[in-house]
């Protein structure tokens, strides 16, 4: 393809006025979301369930860490997804890569029975939609130029796929895991993955050739060093699991003592590197607090897949109008807040302009809301059932909270990064949500009965006092953040 072509098919308006390409990575976009939400929304039960109701029967406590573990790794796939995509394949082919590997992982869950299905289909799944996460967003940015005045809208519209995603992926596996089994909620979620990469397939040949190019080919020389790095680290973590040093019970804490080497290793890099100026050191020393911001608020905000999981099957009423709704139909609450909020926040940044609040106060504010959201929860354990209208109005709080928080944080980490560190901060960022989305499995483990207000009031007054706290440290912050708001 030429690069006349190119520029022709990215500059035409097939899709809402876009390029026509846009409507295959919004399609391989939406697909995967819904079946990486609609696989998570039932994936607790499964674990849990017992076997006569045809899940593995597991421990409802280490159900909720491997979710958790599961979450973490999936973000902790998003940096190797990037290393592969900039140093060996390029964004393209990682995608198309990463696409095949979550469909596998869904096939596996749904055909392989116990534990072998589970951790072949999990494996499959977090690797595949780290990789896909790391580049997707990369491959929208590819299909329009710099100046181009549609780039944001074009955005806009690639996010709303998943939502869409995310919306409709626990309705169907949800309704089908009530009727026909798990198993059959797990093959749904590959057919949704199988339809995305078709779509996709049929679109890829229009994208630019600049998704095909390696922005930083690793040397051929290097190559060898790499690969046995890497089979050295699959033979140690083989290992670590066969002698037990690391078990099922253990792994997730496993990852979030990996995550937090490794977010101390870039810190430790980042501040004493000779080619970060002084300004940007002040830079990543205000991202700190940022990042254990961050930490916090996913810590709360991911338990929608392990403690809300285990409430909402076990705690709600969920009877309407003589009709009970499933309890993995809970997951899909937050995106239809997204969907219709997005717009609303987006529109309200852009007509404050800057007099709007600045990404502190923003960060604090969302750690008050889901600490209260959190806090909610007291007055409701008094019932005998939760009613749902109630803890629909708590995912509305957390959903308003993380749309102060996840967008502003991946913007402001842009805006601190070094020069020479660009992709690496926005490492430390994923690795956050990574690290509170492990703990969020940790966590849900201390939810037991008789300790129900107490699990309450230790997260969400946590909450609280790290928004107050990071407020109160707002005024420092700003000297090192500089003229970064």
């Amino acid at each position: 393809m030429s690069i006349s072509t190119s520029l022709k098919d990215q500059s035409s308006t097939g899709f809402f006025g876009h390029p026509k390409t846009l409507s295959n990575l919004f399609s391989i976009e939406m697909w995967e979301r819904f079946s990486f939400y609609g696989m998570q929304a039932i994936l607790a039960y499964y674990m849990y369930f017992s076997i006569a109701e045809g899940g593995l029967g597991l421990s409802k406590d280490l159900a909720l860490s491997l979710v958790g573990a599961y979450g973490g790794a999936v973000y902790l796939s998003t940096i190797l997804g990037a290393w592969v995509a900039d140093r060996l394949l390029g964004s393209e082919k990682v995608l198309l890569c990463a696409a095949i590997m979550i469909m596998a992982g869904h096939v596996a869950l749904a055909v392989l029975p116990g534990a072998a299905g589970l951790a072949a289909g999990l494996i499959l799944v977090a690797v595949g939609s780290g990789g896909l996460k790391a580049n997707a967003t990369a491959l929208v940015g590819s299909l329009y130029a710099k100046d181009d005045t549609r780039r944001d809208a074009g955005f806009s519209i690639f996010y709303m796929g998943v939502n869409i995603g995310g919306l409709i992926g626990p309705l169907l596996t949800g309704f089908l895991q009530l009727r026909w089994g798990f198993h059959i909620g797990f093959a749904a979620a590959a057919v949704g993955m199988l339809i995305g990469l078709v779509i996709y397939i049929s679109g890829r040949k229009n994208l630019p050739n600049s998704v095909q190019v390696v922005s930083n080919p690793l040397p051929v020389k290097e190559r060898k060093a790499y690969l046995i790095g890497a089979v050295a680290f699959i033979v140690v973590v083989i290992a670590a699991f066969s002698l037990k040093i690391v078990t099922p019970e253990s792994l997730a804490r496993t990852i979030a003592y990996v995550v937090i080497v490794a977010s101390i290793i870039y810190f430790t890099l980042m501040l004493r590197s000779k080619r970060v100026t002084a300004v940007e050191r002040k830079h990543v020393l205000a991202f700190i607090p940022l990042y254990i911001a961050s930490t916090a608020f996913w810590a709360l905000f991911q338990q929608q897949f392990t403690f809300i999981a285990v409430y909402s099957q076990e705690r709600l009423d969920r009877s309407l109008f003589g009709w009970e709704m499933p309890a993995s139909w809970v997951q899909s609450i937050n995106p239809v807040f997204i969907i219709v909020l997005a717009g609303v926040f987006a529109a309200l940044w852009t007509k404050l302009g800057n007099r709007q609040p600045g990404t502190l106060v923003k960060f604090s504010v969302a750690l008050l809301v889901v600490g209260v959201a959190f806090l909610v929860f007291i007055p409701l354990d008094s019932l005998e059932k939760t009613p749902l209208l109630a803890l629909v109005g708590i995912l509305l709080l957390c959903t308003v909270a993380e749309l102060l928080l996840s967008p502003i944080g991946q913007s402001v980490t842009t805006k601190l990064a070094p020069a020479a560190f660009g992709t690496q901060m926005i490492a430390l960022f994923f690795l956050s949500v990574s690290l509170g989305t492990t703990l969020a499995g940790i966590l849900a483990g201390f939810y037991t009965e008789g300790n129900e207000i107490t699990y309450f009031l230790a997260l969400g007054g946590t909450a609280i006092v790290l928004g107050i706290a990071l407020l109160l440290a707002s005024p420092a912050l700003k000297k090192l953040m500089g003229e970064v708001r």
